[in-house]
């Protein structure tokens, strides 16, 4: 009996011993890490930031969109319920002059009559009623009075913005899985602390049954250490249920298959000091910066509208014999647009950016003062989860040495049943308050470096 004792307590001893020996080798498990990768692949939440900065992406794609020329191919046909002609006085006064011109070309006086056989041509139609166009515009800005190029800066920045709200979904997102996966840990230790009492229950319930039968003992010792291995079989059952539960939150944070998520088993260890690091810039700070430099570009955008704009237009004509006598087959221009008065459009516009911006920046002020009060807190609860780990250690200690003297005077008569199974619920008690001062330490751990803007490193 004393060699069993001696092999549990060996066994709990191996288990704190890995624990520190992981806690040196690593920070979070292989199989942790590749749980967060596979639920930062599966975020919505990560996955539509990720949309919205491609959008931004395509809104810079369009601002540098506007210096390049707009060509437009066109075709048209038009009937007209008659053709555009002279008016008869016209007709009749080109007619003399075609007149006037051949006779002075061929000699002949001015006052001899015309001769019959020498034909004239024909007065063109002003437009044929019949009308059949081809043509291509070129639309071509040349300077935009600067509100493409503050566009195209308002995009990047709201890009970037966009960006580090998405990094910072995914540390909120490592830090549900890794407080679930430290979790299912503890379910499994508390299983291991289970395995355990079963171990020590059974090792008594051989000893009442040989003392009842030296007349040692009554029947109502081994009653009481069935009912505790009832108790047991109900701390089975809320094992089984706990880690049913945590298995379908692990599977709908990452996706993984239920069946690959039951076969991990996550142990729970003491985690390396947190090393004294730099306060790093939180993404949220680094999204409300960028947000904010968006806001300013677009404020200049709107108020750049006053600035005189310049573009070259430029249109040819394919289907020459089809224009009248006044269209030209082609042309080229520069134009200016200068907007000077708009009705205070632009001018509120870029008055309701500028403010804009200024709530970014109070919403900057406050998110600081926030995160150096969670700085503060953040590194109390760390020292105090060190603390309590120093502390359960030294309660495991003590629940072993007085199990261990409480059974050896059972043994010898000198302490009842129930002091040996009080004695070995606190020893449960104090083994697996140990692995939940592990939780509360690396829960402590995360959240000091999340505060810190440390945490995207540690999971990476």
């Amino acid at each position: 009996m004393h060699v069993n004792r001696l092999k549990i307590s060996i066994l709990i001893m191996a288990l704190v011993g890995f624990s520190s020996a992981a806690s040196r080798a690593q920070q979070l498990d292989p199989e942790l890490k590749e749980l967060i990768s596979k639920g930062l692949h599966k975020s919505h939440s990560v996955q539509i930031y990720k949309m919205e900065a491609e959008q931004a992406q395509v809104d810079q794609k369009l601002a540098k969109s506007t210096f390049l020329p707009h060509v437009t191919v066109n075709g048209s046909y038009t009937r007209l319920n008659d053709d555009i002609t002279f008016d008869q006085n016209t007709q009749n006064l080109l007619v003399a002059t075609q007149k006037l011109l051949i006779k002075e070309a061929a000699g002949i006086p001015f006052h001899a009559p015309f001769p019959e056989n020498i034909p004239l041509t024909e007065i063109a139609n002003l437009q044929d009623k019949n009308i059949l166009k081809s043509s291509v515009d070129v639309d071509w800005v040349l300077f935009s009075g600067m509100q493409a190029t503050n566009a195209l800066k308002a995009s990047k920045h709201q890009e970037a913005s966009l960006n580090y709200l998405g990094k910072a979904e995914e540390d909120k997102l490592a830090l549900q899985i890794i407080e679930t996966y430290d979790k299912l840990a503890l379910v499994h230790a508390s299983r291991q602390v289970i395995t355990t009492s079963e171990k020590f229950l059974n090792e008594q319930a051989h000893y009442v049954n040989k003392a009842i039968k030296n007349g040692l003992a009554t029947p109502l010792s081994r009653q009481k250490i069935e009912l505790a291995q009832q108790q047991l079989a109900s701390k089975e059952l809320e094992f089984r249920q706990n880690t049913t539960l945590l298995i379908e939150v692990l599977q709908q944070l990452t996706g993984e298959s239920r069946t690959n998520l039951a076969q991990i088993e996550p142990r729970l260890y003491a985690p390396s000091p947190v090393v004294q690091s730099d306060l790093e810039k939180r993404h949220e700070i680094k999204a409300l910066e960028e947000a904010e430099r968006a806001t300013q570009y677009k404020a200049k955008m709107e108020k750049s509208s006053f600035i005189p704009k310049v573009a070259l237009q430029g249109h040819y004509e394919f289907l020459e014999e089809n224009l009248s006598l006044l269209e030209p087959k082609w042309y080229v221009g520069v134009g200016v647009k200068w907007n000077l008065f708009d009705g205070n459009r632009a001018r509120l516009k870029s008055q309701k950016s500028n403010i804009e911006s200024r709530k970014y920046r109070a919403k900057i002020n406050q998110a600081e003062e926030m995160i150096e009060l969670s700085v503060v807190q953040a590194q109390l609860n760390y020292e105090s989860a060190l603390q309590n780990t120093q502390i359960a250690q030294k309660e495991i200690d003590l629940a072993q040495a007085t199990y261990d003297m409480v059974d050896k005077q059972h043994k010898n008569n000198l302490a009842s049943i129930n002091e040996v199974l009080d004695a070995l619920t606190d020893l449960e008690k104090a083994n697996f308050k140990l692995q939940e001062t592990y939780f509360h330490q690396r829960r402590a751990m995360t959240e000091l470096l999340h505060a810190k803007g440390n945490l995207t490193s540690f999971y990476n």
